[in-house]
């Protein structure tokens, strides 16, 4: 058990017998009377849905441990997505709910943390940020301000807008939760 100002991201905890989650947490200091409280963005692991949920700063919540395996995406099959222990080459298989967003990231030979409860794959550990190539976006309008933003099309398919500088080639940081664009990354020559 945990108190509610103690819930950090990345967490999983327990909740009604369905785990979930910690995506976000924010804590809101209490003024005068009007007590503080904890505002948290769960992710429901066996549903893949998201919900938003407040804590009084002193309610207890049931932490769950999860065990955090280093292991390589290799690929889907319908609604679940398979993973390989480089070591042991043991294949585990994850329902594509409980990834969010990051499903739409994975790429072959991607390395990531599977985090299992007990013996269970129940969920992977995104990135915050994850790279990719640019395959597909106009030439850009010469007169345009740098915050004019275009459509591009990236490696896995995905359409985001990115600033008028960026071309065909380049690697560009996008933000896995909100899918947006962070950052053109500086390749090696």
């Amino acid at each position: 058990m945990v108190i509610a100002t103690e819930i950090r991201e990345g967490m999983a905890i327990k909740l009604e017998n369905t785990i979930y989650k910690v995506v976000e947490v924010k804590v809101h200091a209490g003024s005068g009377q009007m007590q503080g409280f904890v505002s948290t963005r769960l992710l429901n692991l066996s549903t893949g849905h998201y919900t938003e949920r407040r804590f009084r700063t002193d309610e207890k919540i049931e932490d769950v441990e999860l065990v955090r395996k280093p292991m390589e995406y290799i690929y889907s099959d319908g609604d679940l997505y398979f993973f390989m222990d480089p070591q042991t080459y043991e294949q585990v298989s994850v329902p594509k709910e409980s990834l969010g967003n990051f499903a739409k990231f994975l790429k072959e030979g991607m390395k990531v943390d599977v985090e299992f409860l007990g013996e269970d794959p129940i969920s992977v550990r995104s990135p915050k940020t994850v790279d990719l190539k640019v395959v597909l976006t106009g030439s850009g309008v010469k007169e345009a301000q740098d915050n004019t933003m275009k459509s591009a099309t990236l490696e896995n398919g995905i359409e985001i807008l990115v600033p008028q500088f960026i071309k065909e080639g380049e690697i560009v940081r996008v933000d896995v939760e909100t899918m947006k664009y962070v950052e053109r990354v500086a390749q090696k020559k």
